[in-house]
């Protein structure tokens, strides 16, 4: 076979297991997990890997685990990334497999990952004479917020470090079936701010024998806006949302302190410290003007998104010798969403590609996006997803980057 009609044939081979793959799909839709333990969910990708020759890494933080494929000589080894955890929200896209699980809802897509997952451990492991080297099938909990990858680095479980790693991410804000991805910085660190005021409470009749942290509270949120825009340079930018604040309990009662808790977004390790220098110098002044003292927590969270650009030349090349030449968006901008497949990729060059699954009859620029309560797939495009999955690994075993 062509280069190209090797590609090709992982398509058949993913069409045959999607079935299964919506029958997984739903399972663990109907039975959300968050954090960084999702025993069931693990149980359930599990059963569905049950009689493949595969080893299995496990560790104490997590209820992740690393599947490995060896292929018969010992080249090259590439990692592939499923997330599994949910997010802490109501669902309420009425579908027949909704979460059963109060306050829990496959809002980001993570239950069609694990599934398009299984699916490639499936079609590699029945093709497995044709690998040059060895497949690493990362199956994580603690992606939303819990740096679940981050702890299965630190639990030894991704050993050896790969050569080249790749992940996928569904969404319907994209035409059903196209991939997208960009090289260099795809999605931005995020970091989280909490600050408390601390004033004096007080009479609201008599605000000037008190020290009012509300309307300092005020204040900071557009200084803090003001910072941004004028100490961060414009093409390498930062954004700063202010997404909570909290104070006082009734009309006439001056509180003793108010709470400001929101996010910051940036693209290189350059701005993000001229954001949390700025936000620090922001803080200790405008409470010093008046009279109020300030704790403040800057929570480091994931770092930037990084695709090598070896690594994206190749999802790019073999995603159209695979699809065709219309299968794939190149990205002209980064998006400040975050996530942590940014620390495996601290580790290892690769690169992570956004899949579009707009919903049938939906527009994708309208249809409801990722973490919304209404949010819904396509659940063919897994086909498409669990073949790109198995050409990326075999051709980058086979001939690395140029292959």
């Amino acid at each position: 076979m062509t280069k190209p009609e090797a590609m090709t044939h992982w398509i058949d081979a993913a069409q045959a297991l999607l079935p299964e793959m919506i029958s997984l799909r739903r399972a663990i839709h109907a039975e959300p997990e968050i954090g960084l333990h999702n025993p069931l969910t693990t149980a359930k990708a599990k059963a569905a890997l049950a009689g493949l020759p595969l080893e299995y890494a496990e560790g104490p933080s997590t209820t992740g685990f690393v599947a490995t494929l060896r292929g018969p000589s010992n080249g090259r080894t590439v990692l592939l990334r499923g997330d599994m955890d949910a997010l802490p929200m109501h669902e309420d896209t009425g579908l027949e497999f909704s979460s059963q699980v109060e306050n829990a809802m496959h809002a980001c897509g993570h239950d069609t990952h694990v599934a398009m997952l299984v699916a490639a451990a499936h079609a590699l492991c029945a093709q497995r004479d044709r690998l040059a080297g060895t497949v690493q099938f990362m199956f994580q909990p603690g992606e939303e917020g819990w740096h679940g990858a981050r702890y299965m680095l630190d639990d030894g479980l991704i050993d050896p470090i790969p050569d080249a790693a790749f992940a996928l991410h569904i969404t319907p804000n994209i035409q059903s079936g196209v991939f997208a991805g960009r090289p260099g910085p795809l999605l931005a660190a995020a970091d989280r701010i909490e600050l408390t005021i601390k004033g004096k409470g007080g009479h609201a009749s008599q605000p000037h024998d008190a020290v009012d942290p509300i309307p300092v509270a005020c204040e900071m949120v557009m200084a803090l806006q003001s910072m941004i825009t004028r100490r961060v340079p414009a093409f390498d930018p930062a954004v700063l949302s202010i997404a909570h604040i909290r104070a006082g309990s009734t009309n006439n009662v001056i509180p003793e302190t108010a709470f400001i808790e929101g996010t910051i977004r940036t693209f290189s390790e350059k701005s993000r410290a001229i954001a949390r220098e700025g936000l620090q110098r922001v803080v200790d002044h405008v409470c010093a003007a008046h009279l109020c003292e300030a704790d403040l927590k800057i929570i480091p969270g994931f770092p930037v998104t990084l695709c090598d650009s070896r690594a994206h030349a190749l999802a790019r090349r073999v995603t159209k010798e695979t699809f065709g030449e219309d299968a794939w968006f190149e990205m002209p901008t980064p998006m400040m969403g975050a996530e942590d497949f940014s620390y495996v990729l601290q580790k290892a060059p690769g690169a992570m590609m956004f899949l579009g699954a707009s919903p049938e009859g939906g527009d994708w620029r309208t249809c409801c996006a990722l973490h919304s309560n209404r949010m819904v797939l396509d659940e063919k495009v897994m086909a498409r997803g669990a073949a790109l999955h198995c050409a990326l690994a075999e051709s980058f075993l086979s001939g690395g980057f140029e292959s």
